[in-house]
């Protein structure tokens, strides 16, 4: 008879717990990864490699820098009144010259052939009227006599009127003769009339037309007078004293009437012509000040003209000095001028750097206290001059701040400094 056999229990870990242990320990590892670890990407870079600047509690001076070119206060140009070709040319480029100096001559045989016509025209017009003037004395001896022989009827035919009047009434002559005599007198009576209104109409017309061809002739005189001014414009001359620039006329070249052929530049002052970014149009006006040293002098600037247009991204000013000019200053120096925008304030001021390209000045990274990382931070920077930039929120004084390029960062949100 068999008996039953008791089977023993075997000792040792089951899988199932193994599997749970683990199962823990990953659910605990994930715990702490979530709630005691940072989620942010870190870039490792060398500190020493990096500028790093501190954030300063100062006066902000609301200036921008420019590069200024001197310029003559005022340019003339000169344009060729009368067409020609060039015959001879006096002056250089660079040379001085006063005011009526002539710099080139010019030939045109049509202008001279203009005047030949003009002065025969003069000379037949003012003939003309010399002969109408004859004329009308002529006329006016002739009127003169025939109102003397008129009137020498009128008294002849009167005189015989009154006697014939006499004798007729003593019936001494017939009534026919009386009557002849009669009429007679008063034909002549209407005829002296009438030459009396003939004198004064033909010495009115003749008035007029004598005043008529007195002003035609002043006309053509003053015709002459401007086509003659029209040779004297031959001679291309300086309009003011000063420095003669440009000079595009070579003899033997022919020049077109109104054709720019040079300039003139008035030295009796100067200006400083820049160009500024058109970020700063707005802000830019008449009248800001502006500065600039030269050889340890400070001489001041005064804007004078703010020109509307912009260019290539950039738009022109021209300043003028107030008080002194610079010893030995020249057109085409340039200056550095510190051109004043507005007034100075106390602000937090972080150093200019090449981290606004990539920022914008939106956020920049900002040194822990041990100094060992940086970690990304929003800003918002307002004003901006050569050296500063003004902070209006997200920085304090004293916290450093890496103000280099942020190009190699990419978009991480931590610097850890090896």
């Amino acid at each position: 008879m068999s008996m039953d056999r008791v089977i023993e229990k075997k000792k040792g870990i089951k899988l199932k717990y193994i599997f749970g242990g683990v199962g823990v320990l990953v659910l605990v590892f994930l715990v702490y990864t979530i709630f005691f670890t940072e989620h942010q990407s870190v870039y490792r870079a060398e500190k020493d490699k990096l500028t790093v600047s501190t954030v300063e509690d100062g006066l902000f001076n609301d200036y921008i820098t420019v590069i200024g070119q001197v310029e003559p206060i005022t340019t003339i140009y000169l344009d060729a009144i009368e067409g020609g070709r060039v015959e001879e040319r006096l002056i250089e480029e660079g040379a001085m010259v006063e005011k009526g100096d002539v710099i080139l001559k010019l030939e045109n045989k049509q202008l001279y052939q203009t005047i030949l016509n003009s002065e025969a025209a003069l000379a037949e017009k003012e003939n003309y009227l010399r002969n109408t003037r004859i004329g009308f004395e002529t006329e006016l001896i002739q009127s003169r006599k025939n109102l003397l022989d008129n009137t020498y009827r009128l008294t002849r035919k009167k005189r015989t009127f009154e006697q014939y009047e006499k004798l007729f009434s003593e019936e001494l002559i017939s009534k026919e003769d009386h009557l002849q005599a009669k009429e007679d007198y008063e034909y002549e009576v209407k005829m002296l009339e009438i030459n009396k209104l003939k004198s004064r109409n033909d010495s009115m017309i003749r008035v007029t037309s004598m005043k008529t061809l007195e002003t035609d002739l002043q006309k053509m005189r003053q015709m002459l007078e401007l086509v003659r001014e029209r040779l004297d414009n031959l001679n291309v001359k300086a309009p003011v004293d000063g420095q003669l620039g440009m000079l595009d006329a070579e003899v033997g070249q022919s020049i077109n009437q109104g054709q720019r052929i040079g300039m003139v530049h008035v030295l009796t002052n100067y200006k400083v012509n820049a160009k500024i970014d058109e970020h700063y149009i707005d802000r830019v006006r008449r009248d800001l000040k502006a500065t600039f040293d030269r050889n340890a002098t400070s001489y001041r600037l005064n804007v004078k003209k703010v020109y509307p247009e912009v260019r290539e991204g950039q738009f022109k000013i021209d300043m003028v000095f107030e008080g002194e000019k610079p010893d030995n200053i020249r057109a085409g120096q340039t200056y550095h001028v510190k051109l004043e925008l507005g007034q100075s304030e106390k602000a937090v001021l972080l150093p200019r750097g090449g981290f606004f390209q990539s920022t914008g000045g939106q956020w920049v990274f900002v040194l822990s206290e041990n100094g060992t990382e940086a970690t990304r931070r929003p800003v918002r920077i307002g004003k901006q001059n050569p050296q500063y930039y003004e902070v209006l929120e997200g920085l304090q004084p004293g916290e450093q701040v890496i103000t280099s390029s942020y190009e190699l960062f990419g978009n991480n949100d931590k610097i850890v400094f090896k």
